[in-house]
């Protein structure tokens, strides 16, 4: 499994309006291949998103996809580029 996590900072309001557009989200992230899971964390400046999937191409298409719907749908809710880290899951319980 891949993971990929992606911080957004400066993005007081990105979580409320990502979890408004739930259905979109899903779609946009749900229909890639391998997708197993997604999460979003609402923090104290912005949020943070937790992607995973079976392997290493789903969790860089999640990426292109997220920058894309927020480019194209909430440019200005997003503040500036996120930190992404991604990598294998080697634990998980």
């Amino acid at each position: 499994m891949y993971a990929t996590v992606r911080t957004y900072s400066g993005a007081s309001g990105l979580a409320d309006e990502l979890a408004a557009r739930a259905d979109e989200v899903r779609g946009v992230i749900g229909d890639i291949e391998g997708f197993r899971g997604y999460y979003l964390i609402k923090t104290g400046d912005g949020a943070v998103t937790v992607s995973v999937f079976d392997n290493e191409a789903g969790a860089e298409a999640s990426t292109k996809a997220a920058a894309a719907y927020l480019r194209e749908n909430m440019p200005d809710a997003a503040g500036s580029p996120p930190q992404i880290s991604s990598g294998e899951v080697v634990f998980s319980i």
